[in-house]
């Protein structure tokens, strides 16, 4: 469906079946786009979904935004990080020197 497909901006919410966690894990990466994505449980088994998940940002049970935290996508969701230290390495070249 496109609306599982695409980056949908605005207020939209998908509801759809899957069997199992492996199950919804391909349904949540098996898309092109990756900027964010939200999981609700036990806390633990949350946080181990989405360290699996690819995308840049997830909030767990409801998180709520912290602007210290780097922002951006993987895949085809943008190019780099906003916000926190990640976000000002963006504006950074980084040389070495080799004596």
């Amino acid at each position: 469906m496109t609306i599982a497909q695409e980056e949908i901006f605005g207020p939209v919410v998908s509801l759809m079946r899957y069997e199992d966690e492996d199950d919804a894990l391909r349904i949540a990466n098996g898309t092109v786009y990756g900027l964010a994505g939200a999981v609700w449980g036990d806390r633990d088994e949350a946080v181990a979904f989405a360290r699996r998940m690819e995308t840049g940002q997830v909030d767990i049970n409801g998180g709520r935004f912290n602007p210290l935290a780097p922002f951006g996508g993987y895949k085809q969701s943008g190019v780099g990080r906003e916000l926190g230290t990640h976000g000002l390495a963006e504006y950074l070249h980084t040389k070495s020197l080799q004596f």
